[in-house]
C-alpha cells in the first residue's frame, strides 16, 4: 500500500498552491501598505517556550518530542512566543514601535474539523512599543483592509470588538470579586454557543446573585451607546468608556467603522489579552472566526523579559480560504503558460527559430512553453490548448511568411527586429481581458 497523507495535513497540487499563493500575495500586499516588515523564525522551538506561556496543558496539543541532543522540543503551534523571544533579544536597538508580520506554517495535534486542521498557515501582524489606542485602531484597519482586498464587504464580514479593561470595569462596578472574573469570562465566551439556562447555572455556581446573572446575560445584546448611557458615569467604567470611544472615532477616520460591532462576549480564549480584543466573523455565521487578536501588554515581559506594550492578530488560511470559495471570491489560478511557441519540425530553421523566439520572450518576462520533441504543428497546437496558454505563436520562416522574415541563420538583424515587434505584441495582447489568442 502506498503511504497515505497524514490526517489533518494537506497536499498542495498546482491548483491549490495557486489559491494559497493568492492568499499570501494579498496578505503581503496589504500589510506592507501599512509599513510592516516581514520576519520569520524556526519551525522547531524548545517546548518550554510554549509551556511557559500556556502551561503544561498545552503539551497535549503539540507535536513534541525529545531530539537527538536530549532537548524537549515542539513544532511551533503559534508564532507569538517566537516573536516575543526575538523582540526581547534586540529590544534595546529596535526602532519603536516595532511593526512586524510573518506568515508561518503552524502545527497543532488536535481533532480535525471544519476550518481546523493539524497544520495551517497564519498571517501574524504585531505592533510593539505603543500603548495609545490609535495603535489598536491601526491594527484592526489592517485586518479589515485585507478582507476588502479579497472582495469582501461589511455585509459579508463583521469585526466584533470588546475591551478587557472595559469589561473588568463593568464587573468591578457590579461588585463581582476579581477571583470570579475568569468564570464570568468563560461564560461570556460561550454565551452564543450554549443554552442561556446553562450559562445562568454556571454564573450562579460562581456565586453571582440572580440580578447580576441577568445583567451578565444581557451583555450579549448590549451596544456601546447603551453602555455609555447606562454605565458611562460609573468611576470604575468611565475611563474605559472614554478610551473605547476614542478607538471608535479612530476607526471611523480610517474608514472601517461600518465593519465594527461592539460585543462584550468577545473575551478571547487566551488569558494573556489585556485590552481591546477583536474577532472577525462572516455575517451568516457559517464559519469559525476568520481572524482574532488584541492587546497583550504583559506577554513580552513574561516570555522575553521585555516590558513593552504590544498588540497583534492572527489570520489563518483555512477558514479564509473556505469563506472565499463559499462566496465565489477565490481567485481562479492563472495559467502558468502565457505563450506557446510552435514550429513545423521539417522547417530548415527548426528548432533554432523557435528556441530564439522562446528565449527572447522569456527574457522579457513572459511564461513560454514549447514541445520538447518533433511534433506536427497541429499536435503542438493541441498541446497548447491543453496547457491553457493565453496565446499561441507559430514560427514560420519560409517565403510564405513575410511577417517573420528571418529565414536563415545569417539574417540576424531581421530576427532581432521581428522579435522586438513580437515581444511588444505579446505584452500588449496579454494585458487585454480576453483569454485566448492565436
Amino acid at each position: 500500500m502506498p503511504p497515505k497523507l497524514l490526517p489533518g495535513f494537506r497536499d498542495f497540487y498546482p491548483e491549490q498552491f495557486a489559491e494559497r499563493a493568492h492568499i499570501f500575495e494579498t496578505w503581503r500586499r496589504i500589510v506592507r501598505r501599512y509599513a510592516f516588515q516581514e520576519y520569520d523564525g524556526p519551525p522547531l522551538e524548545p517546548l518550554e517556550l510554549y509551556t511557559q506561556k500556556s502551561g503544561d496543558e498545552i503539551v497535549g496539543q503539540l507535536f513534541d518530542f525529545v531530539d537527538k541532543g536530549g532537548r524537549a522540543v515542539a513544532m511551533r503551534p503559534e508564532m507569538t512566543p517566537t516573536f516575543a523571544r526575538m523582540v526581547g533579544a534586540r529590544a534595546q536597538t529596535l526602532r519603536k514601535p516595532v511593526r512586524w508580520f510573518s506568515m508561518p506554517q503552524l502545527f497543532r495535534y488536535e481533532r480535525t474539523q471544519k476550518g481546523r486542521l493539524r497544520e495551517h498557515f497564519q498571517l501574524n501582524v504585531d505592533i510593539v512599543g505603543e500603548a495609545d489606542v490609535l495603535a489598536d485602531a491601526e491594527l484592526l484597519s489592517v485586518a479589515v483592509e485585507i478582507m476588502a482586498a479579497f472582495g469582501l464587504t461589511a455585509s459579508d464580514v463583521r469585526a466584533r470588538v470588546s475591551d478587557r479593561r472595559l469589561l473588568n470595569g463593568l464587573l468591578a462596578h457590579l461588585a463581582i470579586d476579581e477571583p470570579t472574573w475568569p468564570a464570568v469570562y468563560a461564560v461570556l465566551d460561550k454565551l452564543e454557543r450554549q443554552p442561556q439556562e446553562i450559562s445562568a447555572e454556571k454564573l450562579a455556581a460562581a456565586g453571582l446573585p440572580p440580578a447580576t446573572v441577568e445583567v451578565i446575560l444581557g451583555f450579549a445584546t448590549l451596544d456601546f451607546a447603551t453602555l455609555q448611557s447606562r454605565y458611562g458615569q460609573a468611576p470604575e467604567v468611565a475611563p474605559h468608556v472614554e478610551r473605547f470611544a476614542q478607538y471608535v472615532s479612530h476607526c471611523d477616520a480610517l474608514g472601517i467603522a461600518d465593519w465594527l460591532r461592539f460585543d462584550l462576549t468577545i473575551v478571547r480564549g487566551l488569558a494573556y489579552y489585556t485590552g481591546i480584543v477583536f474577532e472577525l466573523f462572516d455575517n451568516i455565521g457559517e464559519f469559525r472566526a476568520i481572524c482574532g487578536g488584541g492587546r497583550y501588554d504583559n506577554l513580552l515581559k513574561s516570555l522575553g523579559g521585555t516590558d513593552l506594550p504590544a498588540l497583534g492578530f492572527g489570520m489563518g488560511d483555512v477558514v479564509l480560504g473556505e469563506l472565499l470559495k463559499a462566496r465565489g471570491l477565490m481567485k481562479a489560478p492563472a495559467p502558468s503558460v502565457a505563450l506557446w511557441i510552435a514550429q513545423a519540425p521539417d522547417s530548415a530553421s527548426y528548432p533554432t527559430a523557435m528556441l530564439q523566439t522562446a528565449a527572447r520572450l522569456r527574457a522579457d518576462g513572459h511564461a513560454v512553453e514549447f514541445a520538447l520533441r518533433d511534433q506536427r504543428v497541429e499536435k503542438q497546437l493541441e498541446a497548447a490548448r491543453k496547457a491553457g496558454s493565453l496565446a499561441t505563436i507559430v514560427v514560420d520562416t519560409t517565403d510564405a511568411a513575410p511577417s517573420y522574415r528571418a529565414r536563415a541563420a545569417g539574417a540576424q538583424e531581421a530576427i532581432v527586429q521581428t522579435l522586438d515587434a513580437l515581444s511588444t505584441w505579446a505584452s500588449s495582447t496579454l494585458n487585454r481581458t480576453d483569454t485566448s489568442h492565436e
